[in-house]
């Protein structure tokens, strides 16, 4: 039943803890980790994600939190719920369509490079970054792909090493998918990482006059453009879309 619940829209963790409460019944968090199985460490976040999903309540007894199951029929009023969040975010990317077009018409100058590899990309990152500033932020997009997440955690755990040695701060956006991944980590510090419901054009860094756009796959690449003028438009897309994303 895991995969039935993971295609109506629950995580891997989600569906276990869920399956778990039903037949459990009222549970304290105990008896919740030995029957779905899911490390301590994790339980309170996916509780937490059911909750605001509607999926799991709880109650107080003796200063204990008891948490307990929906019945199942309530699951439609879940996924009613997530057909009306798609209607309104169908509505927010029709309103950011015109900036992205614009993004998408903009003549590219010659000034381009591309980067093959793991090293390649590194690079590309440092040339990127070469003339960083502490007064301005690195604006990223981060594309969420399950297939290539190890690849990219190593590489971007190591990137981090770089932005903190310039001291350089980021603000990034990716999708909610992402956020309640079981890949998800906490950013470090000087990390300002926002999410959003809907589709994200590429994986893509901004940064004074150029921009960085990573391909993952079998043969990761990167395309660095030096252009003030693209690099301006994909500027203004960042901030509208940052006005949009949530915490």
């Amino acid at each position: 039943m895991r995969q039935e619940l993971k295609r109506i829209g629950l995580t891997e963790g989600e569906s276990k803890v869920y399956l778990a409460l039903l037949k459990l019944g009222s549970s304290t968090v105990g008896p919740i980790v030995k029957e779905s199985k899911l490390a301590y460490s994790k339980i309170y976040e996916v509780l937490d994600r059911l909750i605001r999903k509607g999926i799991v309540s709880y109650t107080i007894k003796e200063k204990t939190k008891y948490f307990q199951a929906v019945e199942p029929t309530r699951l439609l009023d879940f996924l009613n719920k997530k057909e009306n969040e798609i209607k309104q975010n169908k509505e927010t990317l029709k309103n950011i369509l015109p900036e992205l077009q614009k993004v998408k018409n903009q003549k590219v100058l010659q000034e381009s490079e591309i980067y093959t590899g793991l090293k390649g990309i590194k690079t590309a990152y440092e040339i990127l970054t070469k003339d960083s500033s502490k007064k301005e932020p690195l604006l990223y997009f981060y594309v969420y792909d399950e297939k290539h997440v190890k690849t990219l955690d190593l590489f971007y755990n190591q990137l981090f090493h770089l932005f903190k040695k310039l001291k350089l701060n980021l603000k990034g956006i990716s999708t909610r998918e992402f956020k309640e991944s079981r890949h998800f980590k906490k950013p470090p510090k000087f990390v300002d990482l926002k999410f959003i419901d809907f589709p994200l054009p590429s994986t893509l860094d901004i940064y004074g006059d150029k921009i960085l756009q990573t391909i993952w796959g079998e043969k990761p690449m990167a395309i660095l453009i030096n252009s003030k003028e693209v690099a301006d438009n994909y500027r203004k897309y960042f901030d509208n879309v940052w006005k949009l994303a949530k915490k």
